[in-house]
């Protein structure tokens, strides 16, 4: 017997994804399930496939799921977040523009502005290795990384999942599809990495491209801009507010890192209802 599960298509500055409610029908995701439904030429097609459930703790208005395009439930997804917040508004599951939302890396609360684009905090950054997780006998700014013989420096940080970040002359021109898988599977990352390439343009504007853990380089990471942009602050090259340009669009990501590091980021972008649907199963 099969079931029509109803979907939104959404995307965030490119970053693409079915969206379901599983407050108001029973859903039940498996890899196998998620790994179909996220194929761009058998399936809907999708960097990540993001769930609504009710929340755990009365305190927190929904519990958010997010499986990349590979089958793997994740952490975190920033992207996710404001898309999130878009569909839980427009679906009438709340009338609030600003909610509590749990996820495996913590609760964020993601706001739905007057303009439409959407604001989140994304809680602060992590940077002690046992926290991203990171095999290092320390904390460090920079650390020495050998990937496949070949030596990088790379900040390293969650934001409530794991990335490496390093800095390139040029982004356009950044192995981040042949290095970027070999970072992702690196033997110090035990639940393996998010690889970002960052290119200073000035102290406020940056470029990024990010080849994200289980589904490949994508148009936009969320929180791989809010970790580039912490990355930079750390090294001193970056100020408080920076304009994130991805190959999907611009980012605004604000972290007060200087004076306070325990401080969260904040992310504004947008969110973009592309399509409904129903998927049988």
């Amino acid at each position: 017997m099969s079931t029509r599960l109803r979907f939104a298509k959404m995307q965030g500055q490119g970053n693409d994804f079915v969206v379901f409610d599983g407050v108001r029908q029973p859903i039940a995701l498996t890899p196998e399930r998620v790994r179909a439904i996220a194929d761009r030429h058998f399936g809907i097609g999708c960097d990540q496939v993001l769930l609504v459930e009710r929340a755990a703790d009365p305190a927190n208005d929904f519990r958010y799921r997010i499986w990349n395009a590979d089958g793997g439930e994740v952490e975190q997804c920033g992207n996710g977040a404001r898309c999130f917040a878009r569909f839980v508004l427009d679906e009438g599951l709340t009338a609030k523009r600003e909610i509590r939302v749990e996820t495996a890396g913590g609760v964020i609360a993601p706001r739905v502005e007057a303009s439409g684009r959407v604001s989140v905090d994304m809680g602060a950054p992590r940077f002690e290795p046992r926290e991203v997780p990171f095999e290092a006998e320390r904390m460090q700014l920079v650390y020495p990384l050998n990937v496949a013989g070949v030596a990088i420096e790379a900040s390293v940080l969650s934001m409530g999942n794991p990335h490496v970040v390093q800095v390139v002359e040029d982004v356009d021109r950044a192995p981040v599809t042949t290095q970027g898988p070999l970072i992702e599977r690196h033997r110090a990352f035990p639940k393996r990495v998010n690889a970002g390439y960052l290119q200073v343009l000035a102290r406020d504007h940056v470029k990024l491209r990010v080849w994200e853990r289980g589904a490949g380089e994508t148009l936009a990471c969320g929180t791989g801009a809010c970790a580039a942009v912490v990355a930079g602050i750390r090294r001193g090259l970056l100020d408080e507010q920076v304009t994130v340009t991805t190959r999907g669009g611009d980012l605004v990501i604000r972290w007060p890192g200087k004076t306070d590091a325990a401080a969260p980021v904040m992310m504004t972008g947008d969110a973009v209802r592309v399509f409904d649907g129903e998927l049988e199963v």
